[in-house]
């Protein structure tokens, strides 16, 4: 039977094979830099070849290294996954969304999840990367998207794409009292990542006469610029239904037929119900039907 490197060695290889830098990997780790490196010219001497390139801004590897990184990482994945399912820590539930989900709806619905639930330590990993419920460690995910997802994963329908275009009062208040959607052409606009704008100018004849407007990498952005003044965005009705109610935007149209990207909450199948994380699917599923 081949001898097996040290799990060490595999450990210091697997973390800089992610960070690319053996002094983040020695962060993760817990350990000096030295120690990292050490470890991986250790395990590059054993296996009789080189993992890793060291060029002047950190690591790149190589192409061994590349395959050989990834058959590492996923055994570790399965690791973690199969230890996480032993023992797996009471009341706690992962959850990943995206960073404008969780700043416009997710945390100011919070209060009501922690009144209701103090039992429950809810983790909220916000990205805008499709994480991985083995090798993140995530009990939930919400994500747009259309189905199926996969065998593996169970997806409860959250809110329908309801796009409209949302500005700040004082913006159209020179267009009142006979505002329509014609004025939107004349307006500044505020465009992020889904570029839907082309869209709605389209489905209303229009031409964009003012080519004046931001341009945001995350719609979250986009609500904020709106909410300040700066132009029309077009957004999820659920996302800015407390701006509306609170009378910090106002709502201009619907963009109809957009697409069929609603938002759904993704879990996996289990064999053993969790009692936290069906809680947290209860709660988020019905706090959605509340929304107007």
């Amino acid at each position: 039977m081949t001898a097996l490197p040290s799990l060490n060695a595999l450990r210091a290889f697997d973390a800089a094979g992610r960070r690319l830098s053996f002094r983040a990997a020695a962060d993760e780790m817990g350990v000096t830099q030295g120690a990292v490196a050490q470890q991986v010219r250790q395990l590059e001497a054993d296996l009789g070849i080189a993992l890793f390139d060291r060029v002047p801004k950190g690591l790149v590897l190589t192409s061994a290294g590349r395959r050989y990184h990834k058959r590492i990482a996923d055994a570790f994945s399965d690791l973690r996954a199969a230890t996480a399912e032993l023992k797996p820590e009471p009341g706690k539930v992962t959850i990943s969304v995206t960073p404008t989900f969780a700043s416009k709806w997710l945390i100011p619905n919070l209060p009501d999840f922690s009144e209701k639930h103090p039992e429950i330590d809810l983790r909220i990993l916000a990205t805008e990367k499709v994480s991985s419920f083995h090798s993140d460690g995530i009990d939930l995910a919400i994500r747009q998207g259309e189905p199926p997802f996969g065998a593996a994963l169970n997806a409860t329908l959250l809110f329908e794409q309801d796009v409209i275009a949302v500005a700040a009062p004082k913006l159209v208040e020179s267009e009142q009292p006979s505002f329509g959607p014609q004025a939107l052409s004349r307006l500044p606009k505020v465009h992020d990542t889904h570029d839907l704008w082309p869209k709605l100018l389209a489905e209303l004849g229009l031409s964009d006469q003012n080519k004046r407007g931001l341009r945001l990498s995350q719609t979250a952005l986009a609500v904020d610029a709106a909410v300040s003044g700066q132009g029309v965005a077009l957004v999820s009705r659920f996302l800015v239904s407390g701006d509306i109610e609170a009378g910090n935007l106002s709502e201009i149209c619907t963009l109809h037929d957009v697409s069929t990207q609603d938002f759904y909450l993704l879990s996996l199948r289990r064999s053993t119900p969790n009692a936290a994380i069906e809680t947290v699917i209860s709660w988020l599923t019905s706090r959605a039907k509340n929304v107007d």
